[in-house]
């Protein structure tokens, strides 16, 4: 799945619990979230000046604090990452309550990426047809 492609469905599916998710959807589209996080950030730090700049004798540094740009990205990009973050988990054969786990410091989020990064069930499970062979069958 091309990144494009991985967006696009992650945003057609803004607010989908259901079915499953492939590798490539989940982590395209978390690369795509950084980036537009990234800028949403820079944009309000030369729009709003939410930024702060501080310098020591070995080092500067700049502080970003999140402005209304980033709050509008945030609040857009909330539904469509935990819907495609259900589906993933979905797609390991595994309920989408399972992301509650990121709550638990430090040990649950090393977890979740654990999940994120296996590969999907063999063939159908509980949550639908593997996403893998569907898409070969219908570009093929």
């Amino acid at each position: 799945m091309s990144p494009v492609q991985a967006v696009r469905t992650v945003l057609r599916k803004y607010a989908v619990f259901s079915g499953r998710a492939r590798r490539s959807e989940y982590w395209w589209f978390v690369l795509f979230n950084v980036i537009v996080s990234v800028v949403a950030v820079a944009l309000d730090a030369v729009l709003f000046g939410t930024g702060e700049a501080t310098s020591t004798s070995s080092a500067a540094a700049f502080t970003a604090n999140p402005g209304p740009v980033s709050i509008v990205v945030g609040l857009a990009l909330l539904l469509p990452g935990l819907g495609v973050a259900v589906r993933r988990l979905h797609d390991t054969n595994r309920r989408g309550w399972w992301l509650l786990l990121g709550l638990v410091p430090l040990v649950g989020p090393i977890v979740l990426i654990v999940f994120y990064a296996l590969d999907s069930t063999a063939g159908d499970n509980r949550f639908g047809p593997n996403p893998k062979h569907v898409d070969d069958h219908v570009t093929a």
